[in-house]
């Protein structure tokens, strides 16, 4: 394949802080990259880099292509218009079932389909995806593979999503501690080499200690003689010079064998593997209890035209964990807004409790105020409150220079902890989360699942991550055919359908081979995890033996 570009030694700072520093990378025609990396790590900013929106503080991209055509769909925009251009954009959005109306109008799932269907109509030979799955609910994520497969150009793209990564990169962009790691193959078979690395990594530098520490034992050894050597030259009449001599030759021992320690560093210094980026938090609800939360009675929605929702009505416990799910444009999004009071409904009533503390996460990254840093958004009095705040944000995988960071500088995936943090802060006692982990890395999507799992508020989540909703929700709220009606989690043995059985079971072992992937074979955890991964394995293979 030929070489479509180069980054040469490319870095961009921004403010004080250098998200990538002298990184190297090649684009072959035909090649779908994958970046990844934490949030923050300078992903969304690479790729702004490399179309051409984005000045490099140092370095170049160089084109080896002439006129090479550049398109890129944001992961997030304010501004996008619909406008429908060509006969393919409009075959694209017929296939996902966007509405051909207002874009104001649309859920976030349908936004994110027109921007994507716009990208791929311009056939551009390099076309760039922000994080092209937030918000896609599963038909859809398999239908944008599907079109990735397709594509004639060249792809590269930034995404947290290890399945669809798996499905469709042939190279691995991964942006660590401000280089870039670069490797042919998946995300899986990245993890794979990059656990192998850290663990010759670690064998290298346990081999580099024993020999320093046989060095310094030999030079301490050495010390002892001399001192008592120097010791006696200046006691014993008759031997001084011997004992000066003996000194002398020890010292130049000494001198010489720090040369040669220092050498064989200098030529083979290995540093120690660094821990694992981890995010640490935790939610606790004031300890508010009551029979019900919420009480929904004949409710009724139509956008455009179209009913989301006729003669609804159900109830939420306080306590009780739910799932709300639909695909794309079903009405979930305008739901969650008519029961916070930002919409109105065409018909029926919402009653929810007076004593309720709601916390209520959009989807939107744009409602911050985005001039605003961390240190002035989370204002405290006190010195020791303000190092509360802060504690949170390093435990959120935050940089300390983000203290003082206006939020529209942050990443997409940062600007949603900030939101996460005011009801962190606030230990409010009902969450309303619309796609929360949309933007969010690996370790942060983990954390969150963990302590949503342990919340003991009340919890109303939309997702489209069926593995986060199964560990942190026990029902579902769902919106079908303009009906909304409630049902308790299903237990694995209850599934209807082998392929849905395949589907859990497939979904699991990607997030316990994630988890291994972040660990070495000395972590607690790590044989019991093994041994899941291969049960969940001999039992995948069984199920695709008898289909």
């Amino acid at each position: 394949m030929k070489e479509l570009l180069k980054l040469q030694n490319v870095t961009y700072e921004n403010i004080d802080n250098i998200l990538f520093k002298n990184v190297t990378g090649t684009v072959h025609s035909g090649d779908v990259i994958g970046i990844i990396g934490k949030n923050g790590a300078g992903k969304s900013t690479l790729l702004q880099t490399i179309a051409g929106s984005l000045p490099l503080s140092h370095g170049k991209i160089v084109w080896l292509q002439p006129q090479v055509t550049v398109e890129m769909v944001e992961q997030e925009t304010e501004d996008f218009i619909v406008e429908y251009v060509d006969l393919e954009e409009a075959h694209l959005l017929a296939k996902w079932q966007v509405p051909l109306n207002e874009y104001s109008n649309l859920s976030g799932g349908e936004r994110l389909k027109a921007r994507l269907a716009k990208g791929f109509s311009k056939n551009a030979q390099l076309l760039l995806l922000d994080e092209p799955t937030n918000h896609l609910d599963e038909s859809s994520t398999e239908l944008l593979i599907e079109r990735i497969k397709q594509y004639k150009g060249t792809i590269i793209l930034v995404s947290h999503d290890r399945y669809f990564l798996d499905k469709v990169v042939t190279k691995v962009w991964s942006l660590e501690d401000q280089q870039l790691i670069e490797q042919k193959g998946n995300y899986t078979s990245y993890m794979k080499a990059r656990e192998q690395r850290r663990l010759t990594q670690q064998r290298e530098y346990e081999k580099q200690q024993q020999m320093i520490q046989t060095i310094e034992g030999q030079l301490n050894e050495l010390s002892s003689w001399s001192q008592k050597a120097h010791a006696a030259s200046t006691k014993q009449e008759g031997f001084k010079e011997y004992h000066r001599v003996k000194a002398k030759r020890t010292d130049a021992q000494i001198k010489s064998k720090r040369k040669r320690l220092e050498k064989e560093l200098e030529k083979s210094k290995v540093e120690q593997v660094k821990p694992e980026y981890e995010v640490q938090f935790t939610l606790n609800a004031n300890d508010k209890r009551g029979k019900r939360f919420l009480e929904v009675k004949g409710l009724k929605k139509a956008l455009n035209n179209r009913t989301l929702f006729n003669n609804a009505s159900f109830t939420i416990q306080h306590g009780e964990k739910v799932a709300l799910v639909g695909p794309n444009g079903s009405g979930k999004t305008t739901l969650l807004k008519i029961l916070m009071g930002e919409l109105s409904a065409d018909g029926g009533n919402v009653w929810i409790s007076p004593s309720a503390n709601i916390g209520y996460l959009t989807q939107e990254v744009f409602d911050l105020p985005l001039s605003k840093t961390p240190e002035e958004l989370f204002y405290r009095n006190t010195f020791e409150e303000r190092g509360k705040v802060q504690n949170l944000m390093k435990h959120l995988g935050f940089e300390v220079a983000a203290w003082k960071e206006p939020i529209q500088h942050m990443s997409m995936g940062e600007r949603v902890k900030c939101k996460l943090m005011v009801y962190i802060l606030e230990e409010k006692d009902v969450l309303i989360l619309d796609e929360p982990t949309n933007h969010l890395d690996l370790p942060s999507r983990e954390q969150l699942e963990e302590t949503l799992s342990n919340y003991n508020g009340t919890l109303l989540i939309v997702s489209h991550d069926r593995y986060f909703l199964e560990k942190t929700t026990n029902s579902s709220l769902v919106i079908e055919e303009g009906s909304i009606y409630k049902q308790l989690k299903e237990k694995p043995a209850q599934i209807d359908t082998q392929e849905e059985l395949l589907l859990t079971l497939e979904t699991e072992r990607q997030e316990v081979l994630g988890k291994l992937s972040f660990m070495t074979v000395k972590d607690a955890n790590y044989t019991q995890l093994d041994a899941r991964f291969n049960e969940l394995t001999k039992q995948i293979n069984v199920l695709k033996k008898n289909r």
